[in-house]
């Protein structure tokens, strides 16, 4: 009787193992996961389907190999290869800072990453993003940087090459949180989609929009350029939620939410 026992709780040790293991969940870096709520949470941006809520989860790209908790479920990152970009920036000074460009650029992150903290839900994002520029993809999200031949932070953007003057449109509603000409954005926008969601467009030559203004998606936000710190006229967009990257490219495609759930 009691080896019967001894082989049923076994068995059951192995029973709940292999729940645990078919229940893990995971993500790649950069992407949003689509967690299943039991309650609304209304500060979060959430998504509807079948009667049930998801929150979405930004999966942070340096968290790879690690895993975060939201609402007591924990998130497995996976470790990916995104590949590695090297350019040359003949300028110089670009790179290796003096003290005054050194002193402007600290400021300059500082004004960039307050803006960065918006989180408003007075009106919430669909999510049907639409490409800002047509161009030719020059870089992806998650590259190692290389300039000058020595190591950087990795590229968490998209680089969209453009002939300069080529419109600049928003990929969804939102407001104008942040316009400037920086030193390495050059002239720079942000946008505030709704709840924790934001978008960045840098090296513009032309801002056609203002502080505060609210955008229609596919409303003109400016013209491609090479302002800041750059190897040629492109866009440089970057996605964030909740003040992580994601990959802007993952949003641009056909079916984006039937996708994620």
């Amino acid at each position: 009787m009691l080896k019967i026992k001894k082989k049923c709780l076994h068995f059951f040790i192995i029973l709940l193992a292999s729940a645990n293991l078919i229940a893990e969940l995971s993500g790649d870096p950069g992407e949003l996961y689509p967690l299943k709520l039991n309650k609304n949470i209304d500060t979060y941006l959430v998504i509807e389907n079948q009667g049930s809520s998801y929150a979405l989860i930004p999966l942070p790209f340096d968290k790879q190999g690690q895993s975060i908790k939201f609402n007591g479920q924990v998130i497995n990152i996976n470790k990916k290869d995104f590949g590695e970009s090297r350019i040359t920036i003949t300028n110089t000074s670009m790179v290796n800072l003096s003290e005054k460009d050194s002193i402007r650029a600290s400021k300059e992150f500082k004004i960039i990453n307050k803006a960065l903290n918006t989180h408003t839900t007075n009106f919430r994002p669909e999510l049907n993003f639409i490409k800002p520029v047509e161009g030719i993809i020059s870089s992806r999200y998650g590259k190692k940087r290389y300039i000058n031949g020595s190591p950087r932070s990795p590229h968490l953007s998209l680089d969209i090459a453009a002939p300069a003057g080529t419109d600049i449109i928003a990929p969804e509603y939102g407001k104008v949180i942040l316009i400037g000409d920086f030193f390495y954005a050059g002239k720079y926008i942000i946008l505030d989609h709704g709840y924790g969601l934001l978008s960045s467009y840098s090296h513009l030559s032309k801002i056609d929009v203002t502080n505060d203004q609210f955008i229609k998606k596919g409303q003109k936000l400016g013209e491609v350029g090479s302002s800041g710190r750059v190897t040629g006229p492109h866009l440089h967009w970057t996605v964030y939620l909740n003040k992580t990257r994601i990959n802007p490219e993952s949003l641009i495609e056909e079916k984006f939410l039937e996708g994620l759930l």
